[in-house]
């Protein structure tokens, strides 16, 4: 493995940067799928059309889901539907208008039954996420959803373990619109091996294909893998020297991804199973034992070349 480099970036600052890189009207927003048919019927059709939940339709010969862990498109293919890991997650963003005076490097902190951490995303952002299992059996409490009582529930977890006090400032900082709560789903990585990851012209990406709990903090990392392998099976396919169709490009594609992804997925799963587990065995050995084994881990699932356009 080579040298490696972290980097923290802001969802809308990507989602911003990909899409100027786009003609104008390209993207068509609030355009949510609800439905998809065959304009021939036969399931393998030229064209899929579209149902969308403004009541329009849209014709596509091409259809590639990235519809993240909604799945409209992942279950019209048939994969397996996400499961619950049985934890939550919380995310927050602190600003500091004049610095906040972090070292560029992740801080990561474990206390009983929960895992958090902390990452500069620049000299005046700061993100920080924290993970648990919640104590009823249903993964149901009240913290859940109010915001400002998930902030507090946060803060008295974290005082707990006595973690420096900037890090506790920048949870407090946060604005509560800001303090997100999500369960956290993945999809059965053995499910990946035999499921239809592509059907005639249409395909899944991203979150849509391996939604994955977030402890190696790679999902959109694969994500972009993804998107990078699959524009270079159609650009193959269509400019390319052995020309094919776009079927068989999309085939490609997911013969490619599938192991990737459901590599990812079973590893991300572990990791944070051992990282958040309150067992005394799990914790003895995590500690003791397996602390190198699962710094190597980290540093080995994004250490992965997938190529270029």
């Amino acid at each position: 493995m080579g040298p490696h480099e972290a980097q923290c970036v802001q969802r809308n600052v990507l989602l911003q940067a990909l899409e100027e890189e786009l003609p104008r009207g390209t993207i068509r927003y609030s355009s949510k799928i609800v439905s998809i048919d065959d304009q021939d019927g036969d399931g393998d059709g030229d064209a899929k059309i579209l149902h969308l939940a403004d009541g329009s339709t849209l014709r596509a010969k091409v259809l590639i889901g990235c519809d993240g862990i909604n799945w409209v498109v992942a279950k019209w293919l048939g994969l397996a539907k996400p499961r619950d890991s049985g934890r939550r997650a919380t995310r927050g963003h602190a600003k500091y208008p004049d610095g906040h005076g972090f070292e560029h490097k992740m801080l990561q902190f474990s206390g009983q039954g929960f895992r958090a951490g902390l990452v500069p995303c620049n000299h005046t952002d700061v993100y920080w996420f924290f993970t648990w299992s919640p104590p009823t059996p249903d993964g149901k409490d009240d913290t859940e959803q109010n915001p400002a009582e998930m902030k507090q529930f946060v803060l008295a977890k974290l005082r707990s373990i006595k973690p420096p006090a900037d890090v506790l400032e920048a949870v407090e900082r946060s604005e509560m619109n800001d303090v997100l709560v999500a369960p956290l789903r993945y999809r059965p990585p053995l499910s990946l091996l035999f499921a239809s990851i592509s059907k005639g012209n249409v395909c899944v990406a991203g979150d849509a294909l391996h939604p994955t709990t977030p402890d190696l903090a790679q999902g959109a990392c694969v994500a972009l893998e993804d998107a990078v392998v699959l524009a270079r099976c159609l650009g193959d396919a269509i400019v390319g020297k052995e020309r094919e169709s776009v079927e068989a490009a999309l085939r490609r594609y997911a013969g490619i991804r599938r192991w990737r992804s459901a590599q990812v997925i079973a590893a991300s799963y572990m990791v944070g199973l051992l990282q958040q587990s309150d067992h005394a065995v799990v914790r003895f050995a995590r500690d003791r034992l397996l602390s190198g084994m699962l710094a190597k881990g980290l540093l080995m699932m994004p250490d992965y070349d997938c190529g270029t356009l």
